[in-house]
């Protein structure tokens, strides 16, 4: 088959059960498309990558760097569509100087990943995982948890996700505070749109959903988390780059914050550390978008937009 019509596959999501296994991959045999399989249920590294990539036109991608060099090789590569919403692992600039489009699935994966965040506040301000972990081995500790009600939820970034998680702390009876760096973007019933200082100000549990800044800096260091109040809860299923991870463990462990749940991670898996082992710290393996519904709806999505490139209409 002609270079022309391969397409590379490399979600872990996608490849763990084999590609014949993923229905929402049948528009593409049917456009007479040949996939060419990822490792399975792994992300591949830049050499792997550089040795499938050559003759295919179409990369259905996911978490893996999507670097220089492995542009490089990829001859004849026109798009790279992502299964996720952002486009932090690929190199823009190399993609552009070699004419190669890159597309994602906005919004695809934002119900996943508000419920998490939702999920995630939740088990924090009721204290279950370390009273389930104590109920485990034989012990009976209660501590006291808190209603959404009796909260202020801070929201920073109002996108696909950001405005889900809102809707949904407001619904469940929270005062919702938000901040978008963005003007005019929609802010949804129930939610008040506040300065960035303010939210901080304000939030008992404060949930990011927006990409790091762009000049390289956190956008929660230690000024910025001292700036919450006491006891404050932290859900992070945004970026790692967001938080300053040990600013973070220092004021977990001076009670300053009472839970950071996270499930936006350096690498996959992410190194130990002492911060991934603090007894409040309720971390998940980027699970967000990963639902069965999920799943489908990016594949989908990212599917359309490979259609859109490689198939005349």
């Amino acid at each position: 088959m002609s270079a022309a019509r391969r397409v590379l596959v490399t979600p872990r999501s996608l490849t763990s059960a084999g590609l014949d296994a993923v229905p929402e991959l049948d528009p593409l045999r049917r456009a007479g498309l040949q996939l060419v399989p990822g490792p399975a249920g792994r992300v591949p590294g830049e050499e792997e990558l550089t040795a499938l990539l050559p003759g295919c036109a179409g990369w259905l991608a996911g978490i893996e760097p999507i670097t220089a060099p492995v542009l490089a090789a990829a001859d004849g590569l026109r798009v790279i569509s992502r299964n996720g919403a952002g486009t932090d692992n690929v190199d823009l600039d190399a993609a552009r100087r070699a004419g190669i489009a890159v597309e994602r699935a906005a919004g695809a994966n934002a119900r996943g990943v508000a419920e998490l965040a939702l999920a995630l506040a939740l088990a924090a301000l009721r204290h279950v995982p370390w009273s389930s972990a104590a109920l485990h081995e034989g012990g009976w500790q209660r501590w006291r948890g808190r209603e959404l009600a009796e909260c202020t939820v801070g929201v920073v970034g109002l996108g696909a996700v950001g405005r889900r998680a809102a809707g949904a702390f407001a619904a469940l009876g929270a005062a919702v505070v938000a901040h978008d760096p963005l003007t005019g973007v929609e802010v949804p019933d129930g939610v008040r749109p506040a300065p960035l200082e303010e939210v901080l100000r304000t939030s008992d549990v404060l949930t990011l959903h927006c990409p790091p800044p762009a000049d390289g800096t956190v956008l929660l260091g230690a000024e910025a988390l001292d700036a919450l109040p006491a006891g404050a809860v932290l859900v992070n299923t945004a970026r790692a780059a967001l938080v300053d991870d040990g600013a973070v463990l220092a004021r977990l462990e001076s009670g300053a914050l009472s839970a950071y749940a996270v499930d936006a991670h350096d690498g996959e898996p992410p190194a130990p550390s002492a911060l991934l082992r603090h007894p409040r710290v309720i971390a998940t393996p980027h699970v967000g978008g990963y639902t069965g519904a999920g799943v489908s709806r990016a594949t989908r999505h990212a599917v359309e937009n490979l259609l859109t490139h490689l198939v005349p209409r």
